[in-house]
């Protein structure tokens, strides 16, 4: 915009110039030929009353000499009473030039070497006489160069003072327009501090108070979200309680003992959720050096508490590359909620005696997590990738997938739906280490050459 409107700026200021400075020069050595002539007519007027006094030659000639700047005058003088035409001083005009003007009665002027010449008739009782006075060209143009370069010098002044004026009225256009956009980033990423100062022009200004405004009202409403979510989360509590007691009445046999131990965490997890709900900030930045977890303990984790269900059910579970630690810039409860969501679907949505594996893959520049399964797969990976729509399947809303799409993401990675080797569905989880987008290149070496999604 600031670059737009000094160019605006400069093609008009050029086009004012030049439509005023031309005309102006026109007129300015036309001045300067009007003023070299009019010098030329009264030189030529000195000599009128000598003419109408004598007629002597020697007489005329010291007059000529006298009025005229060196040898630029000269008298033509007709022939008659017995008497030749005479010529005094340097002629210059041609023989029909003169007898035009004697014939016509009336001054004119006729191009001639190095300049121009006036011929001023003069009617005496000897007849009319041609006064001619030489003008040279330096004359004529004394002074245009000068004017000129002086209208050139006041022409590029005024287009660089317009193109400096334009570029500070740029600046104070451009910047709040800048600064609003750089704005509207830092809302976009989640730096809901972000606000932006309201100055500048009136429709900027207004524009910034209207971003102030919706900043506001986002950041209300994401509180009044997380006061929701906390009293929603606080009404579990009581059916909780009443689980747990029914728990604790079950015996000591092993699934009586899972059972208290999945009610004890859940517990857990709703207190987790109030206390984040109306305590906690809002994460606005990315975690910052050291911090994050070690994928590996977090997956070894959560497959101990997994496999023991799978053991009722009659599944094969089988665990990779969780043998050394595999950092990862994202928090250890974010991962664990993951995870449970993705086996969480596993033991949902496939039936008892399928089985399942988790695979950690690390590279240099990011860190592959694979959940796959030997089930039925799923037919639309889009859909089901879809907040709120999931696979289709009775109980399923696509609220696991996406707490894991939006893990992958804040890292700069991905997640992508396949078809697995086990012969089901196969979810991958790209985690970008660096927080650039994911690079392309290198996943078949990074983690097992997969068959295509699958369509059914």
């Amino acid at each position: 915009m600031r670059w737009a409107l000094v160019r605006v700026c400069l093609a008009v200021t050029t086009m004012v110039v030049v439509a005023f400075a031309v005309p102006l020069g026109l007129v300015v050595r036309e001045m300067a030929r009007d003023r070299a002539f009019s010098n030329a007519e009264r030189e030529a007027a000195v000599v009128v009353p000598a003419l109408s006094i004598t007629t002597d030659r020697e007489e005329l000639e010291r007059v000529v000499a006298s009025a005229g700047s060196g040898d630029g005058m000269a008298v033509h003088i007709p022939a008659g009473d017995g008497r030749a035409a005479v010529d005094l001083g340097r002629r210059r005009a041609a023989a029909a030039d003169v007898a035009a003007v004697r014939k016509l009665g009336r001054a004119s002027t006729a191009e001639v070497p190095g300049g121009s010449v006036l011929l001023q008739p003069v009617a005496l009782g000897l007849g009319t006489v041609v006064v001619e006075v030489y003008v040279p060209e330096s004359e004529v143009t004394n002074g245009v160069g000068t004017a000129w370069a002086v209208l050139a010098g006041v022409g590029i002044a005024l287009v660089l003072g317009s193109v400096a004026v334009a570029d500070r009225l740029g600046v104070r256009m451009v910047q709040p327009a800048r600064r609003l956009v750089e704005g509207a980033h830092e809302l976009g990423e989640g730096k809901l501090g972000a606000r932006v100062p309201e100055e500048g022009p009136d429709e900027l200004r207004r524009a910034a108070v209207a971003f102030n405004s919706m900043a506001d009202q986002v950041v209300q409403l994401l509180a009044n979200e997380r006061e929701l979510a906390a009293d929603l989360s606080h009404r579990l509590r009581t059916p909780l309680t009443v689980l747990r007691l029914n728990a604790a009445s079950l015996g000591d046999s092993p699934a009586a003992e899972q059972t208290r131990t999945a009610v004890a965490q859940l517990e857990r997890e709703v207190d987790t959720i109030i206390r984040t709900a109306r305590e906690a900030k809002p994460q606005t930045t990315a975690p910052g050096a050291g911090a994050g977890c070690d994928a590996a303990e977090v997956v070894r984790e959560r497959m101990a508490f997994w496999s023991a269900l799978a053991e009722d059910e009659g599944r094969k579970v089988r665990t990779a590359g969780v043998d050394r630690p595999v950092r990862i810039p994202v928090v250890r409860a974010d991962l664990a909620a993951a995870l449970d969501a993705l086996l969480g679907n596993v033991f949902r949505h496939t039936p008892e005696g399928t089985a399942f594996a988790v695979d950690v893959h690390n590279s240099e520049d990011a860190v592959i997590v694979l959940v796959s399964d030997a089930g039925p797969g799923i037919a639309d990976p889009e859909t089901a990738m879809a907040r709120g729509r999931g696979s289709g399947a009775t109980g399923s809303t696509g609220l696991g997938l996406d707490i894991v799409r939006r893990l992958a993401e804040s890292t700069g990675g991905d997640v992508r739906i396949g078809r697995s080797v086990l012969g089901g569905t196969e979810i991958r989880i790209w985690l970008q280490l660096d927080g650039r987008e994911p690079v392309r290149r290198g996943h078949r070496g990074a983690v097992r050459r997969r068959r295509r999604p699958a369509t059914r």
